[in-house]
């Protein structure tokens, strides 16, 4: 089969949907956690932390659950793109939709949950046909550059959003927090959709295809354990994914509660991560397509556990920056390997459903390992750093589920 050929303004409309949505990504992970618990649960009395964990745990659970399915249909259908404009504007009306999140007892708890919770599944399941066009806008060979390239200007993006929320914070003005993510959401989509590959409908109707996709989700399955490769990479990722995920989570919090970084802090923080991760995002991407993505999963790996083991280690603020440079030089490489790794596994004409395991076996490793993470700071009376190093088991069993797996370029 001949690979699509790479244009470079549809990589860049690719990449530049990712700058958008990461003002979502790091901000609604950072700040509305912080606004939502501090301003809207706590002086209501009730547990704070239980209603985040609920608003994040309930909505990855419902995008795990409904991205193969949803996947499916945009194959059947041929309506990729059409998908993604749908989640998109749902996304960006839900965020803006967090302005009416405002102090107001029980009520308002559990309206900021539901909000909160319809915009995380916009953003997230949105991804799932994002990460489908990878193997259209670019051929096998460089695939692993154009993934990191993504992911690198996805972090730009990141900088550009905390950018715009440092002044917001200092003037205590949430509700501008919540505008600039919808803006720079909306705005830097706009390129994706209007170069990326048109939809081509096979002509079969959005209800036939949802019946479709329900009844071959069992024979997908089926399908990806005869994969051993796949299958095998498959495990893997929802292994180690639990612990980059729980670094992505509780580094705020591990940074407040242990350190005592200020919100401030945390900011400046959060921009070094970004920083160090679209630096370690293109500094991976000619080694991914020159040896494998599997070879750079397994050197991240690697690079994971002692990051783990630094933080454990970490005492002042000085050395937990650093620390949180090396994480952000990890996570870049590690995702935009990841995605790369799929991308030449799969076959063709089924990257939105495969995608949508993939997001799959993601979203429900972001369970164990955040849950890991807090029974092991209760079980420790509230110590924080024996559960970083918990952690680094999760990169440990990836590393060793991953042996073996080959990433070769398909046919």
């Amino acid at each position: 089969m001949q690979q699509p050929a790479m244009d470079r303004r549809t990589v860049w409309a690719w990449s530049l949907y990712d700058f958008g949505n990461s003002s979502f990504a790091v901000l609604f992970a950072s700040m509305f956690s912080v606004y939502y618990k501090d301003e809207i649960v706590r002086p209501t009395g009730a547990p704070a932390d239980m209603w985040w964990s609920i608003t994040i745990a309930g909505s990855m659970l419902l995008v795990a659950l409904s991205s193969p399915f949803v996947g499916g249909i945009a194959d059947h259908t041929g309506r990729r793109k059409r998908l993604l404009a749908g989640y998109t504007a749902l996304g960006i009306v839900a965020v803006l939709a967090l302005l009416l999140v405002q102090p107001g007892g029980m009520g308002m708890v559990v309206i900021g949950c539901l909000i909160a919770a319809c915009a995380n599944v916009a953003f997230e399941g949105g991804l799932v046909f994002y990460n489908a066009y990878l193997p259209d806008v670019a051929p096998p060979s460089h695939r692993g550059r154009v993934s990191a390239l993504g992911f690198a200007v996805g972090y730009a993006g990141s900088l550009v959003a905390l950018g715009l929320a440092w002044p917001a914070l200092e003037a205590g003005a949430w509700g501008w927090l919540w505008v600039a993510i919808a803006v720079q959401w909306a705005i830097f989509s706009v390129p994706a959709f209007r170069i990326l590959p048109a939809d081509r409908p096979s002509g079969l109707s959005l209800v036939a295809a949802a019946g479709r996709g329900f009844r071959e989700t069992g024979k997908t399955l089926r399908d990806i354990w005869g994969m051993r490769d796949l299958r095998r990479f498959l495990i893997a990722f929802f292994v180690y994914m639990d612990g980059v995920i729980t670094v992505v989570f509780f580094a705020a919090s591990y940074a407040t509660q242990t350190l005592e970084f200020t919100p401030v802090e945390v900011v400046g923080m959060l921009a070094i991560v970004q920083i160090t991760a679209l630096v370690g995002s293109l500094a991976m991407g000619p080694p991914t397509d020159r040896f494998g993505p599997r070879w750079t999963v397994r050197l991240m790996l690697v690079w994971w556990v002692g990051v783990a083991v630094a933080a454990f280690f970490a005492e002042g603020k000085g050395f937990f920056l650093v620390v949180a440079g090396l994480a952000g030089l990890g996570l870049g490489s590690i995702q935009a390997a990841s995605r790369a790794f799929l991308a030449r596994l799969i076959p063709a004409g089924r990257e939105s459903e495969m995608f949508g395991f993939y997001a799959l076996c993601g979203k429900t490793g972001s369970i164990l390992g955040p849950l890991t993470f807090g029974v092991v700071t209760v079980l420790t009376g509230g110590n924080q750093r024996p559960a970083v190093l918990a952690v680094a088991a999760f990169y440990a069993a990836g590393f060793v589920i991953l042996q073996g797996v080959r990433d070769q370029p398909e046919a």
